[in-house]
């Protein structure tokens, strides 16, 4: 069970409040599996309507967060299959608003900006499987358990996506930075 108090006062959480409580990690979400402008929040909007759908989230091995992940991640692909020209855009604005705050100087915000795109460039590399239990298990703290319990996959796949993930992403900085070198 969850440490939320929205999740601990019910035995399911409505649409609304999970709303409330994770938009911002789906949106976030969607936009490290490659989503972009309008389509961040097209998908949030898709998540939270399959989650209405399915009668909100209920408590079990999955958390609210791998739950909604599993949407979300449904919902990429299923809009990528609907529109294959899918195009990947790569903005300065989007760059700083993924890494955040002010910075101090123009080439430490430059610097910042460099570094959040090769990481981003790096997640886009990784297979889509696996990136979405890289994304949960590294940048969200969340359990294997729950990720295999919200994907429906027994644990060990989890260790392997991620085990494979974590050598894709890794072997994508190494090139990134060669690449960087270079110029």
């Amino acid at each position: 069970m969850s440490s939320d108090p929205a999740i601990a006062a019910s035995d399911s959480i409505g649409t609304e409040a999970l709303f409330r409580a994770h938009a911002g990690f789906v949106a976030s979400f969607v936009f490290r599996l490659g989503a972009r402008g309008a389509q961040v929040d097209d998908l949030v909007q898709d998540v939270f309507l399959l989650a209405h759908g399915r009668g909100g989230y209920r408590p079990g091995a999955a958390s609210p967060t791998t739950f909604l992940a599993r949407l979300a991640y449904e919902a990429v692909h299923g809009m990528r299959r609907r529109d294959r020209r899918f195009a990947l855009a790569h903005t300065e604005p989007l760059a700083a608003t993924a890494i955040g705050s002010a910075h101090e100087s123009p080439s430490d915000a430059l610097m910042l900006q460099r570094a959040a795109r090769d990481l981003q460039t790096a997640l886009e590399a990784i297979e889509p499987e696996r990136r979405a239990v890289f994304i949960l298990f590294e940048l969200h703290g969340e359990s294997c358990d729950a990720i295999a319990s919200a994907f429906d996959v027994k644990v060990g796949t989890v260790y392997s996506r991620l085990h494979a993930a974590r050598g894709e992403f890794r072997s994508c900085l190494a090139r990134v930075a060669r690449a960087d070198e270079e110029r």
